[in-house]
């Protein structure tokens, strides 16, 4: 007589397992749309709006967006806004690549050059510290040191090198770059000396024992191992500089436009859709930047 077949429960998820997981998912999903979502979505919505000096006309209307690139179209010089977008460009493309250079040195010495574990705590404690005060405090600590009497021309001056106090270390366009450096560098740091870490040092060995030099190991091994921590930095840096409008403001002594200046002096005006519909073609434009450099590395494989 044949044993009595045996039934096998189907793999699978266990019963109540997922509503289980949807409602430890709760709670970060309420949030994410209380804090994202529906501000997001009222943005959105009052870029559509029309407004007076008193106040905002609920309506549906394109007038915010043609205001915007209004003169855009029509000419041959430039508009306003393609000009302060190219502004904004490029002080973003010339931070991004002052950061992910300084970033990737310092990760590089923390990583490979520092062998006691101790010491690399300490030092990348050290990069740290500029989080421990204030943004603008950092900025303003610029002031005594690049101003027309401060501590550089006077040195500059005393040594001979110029005759004249140098007007360009403030307020301009470098001191804006400079600030924006000093600021996000540690953006850059972090992902990686992260990226760094993770990287089994018999590939280095390896490379090393087939005749490559220390530039080939770097350039054919290290940085392509460190794909994801340098997207992840380049991420944080475009991101941030792309909507800053205090340090353009402090640094640039109020003179120099970008993207995010111009959202905050519309709220200033009570211009709210306006300043709503810029804030949306802001978003656009950076989700569209994020988008191509997620492209190069999927994330959320490699981490």
């Amino acid at each position: 007589m044949s044993a009595p077949a045996v039934s096998h429960a189907p793999s699978g998820t266990a019963p109540g397992r997922s509503v289980a997981a949807w409602w430890q998912a709760l709670p970060l999903a309420t949030v994410f749309a209380l804090f994202f979502l529906i501000p997001l979505a009222l943005v959105l919505m009052v870029s559509f709006w029309d407004y007076n000096q008193y106040e905002m006309l609920p309506a549906f209307s394109f007038k915010n967006y043609v205001s915007v690139f209004e003169g855009c179209l029509s000419g041959d010089e430039m508009c306003v806004t393609f000009k302060t977008y190219l502004s904004t460009f490029k002080f973003c493309l010339l931070v991004w690549f002052l950061t992910l250079v300084i970033g990737f040195a310092v990760s590089y010495f923390l990583a490979f050059h520092v062998r006691s574990s101790g010491m690399q705590v300490v030092l990348f404690v050290l990069c740290t510290i500029p989080f421990w005060t204030s943004n603008v405090i950092r900025m303003i600590a610029w002031v005594p040191l690049l101003g027309r009497n401060g501590l550089v021309n006077s040195a500059l001056v005393g040594v001979g090198a110029v005759d004249q106090p140098v007007e360009w270390l403030l307020f301009s366009n470098f001191s804006v770059v400079l600030a924006f450096v000093h600021l996000f560098t540690t953006f850059m740091i972090v992902p990686i000396f992260n990226s760094m870490m993770r990287i089994d040092r018999s590939l280095l060995e390896a490379a090393a024992d087939s005749g490559a030099t220390a530039w080939q190991t770097l350039w054919n091994v290290i940085v392509p191992l460190c794909r994801t921590g340098i997207i992840i930095g380049s991420i944080f840096v475009i991101t941030i500089v792309m909507g800053d409008f205090v340090t353009i403001g402090v640094m640039g002594g109020q003179q120099i436009a970008s993207v995010g200046k111009i959202i905050q002096v519309q709220t200033s005006y009570l211009q709210f859709p306006l300043a709503a519909a810029n804030a949306v073609i802001l978003l656009a434009l950076v989700l569209m930047i994020i988008w191509a450099l997620t492209r190069l590395v999927d994330i959320r494989k490699e981490l």
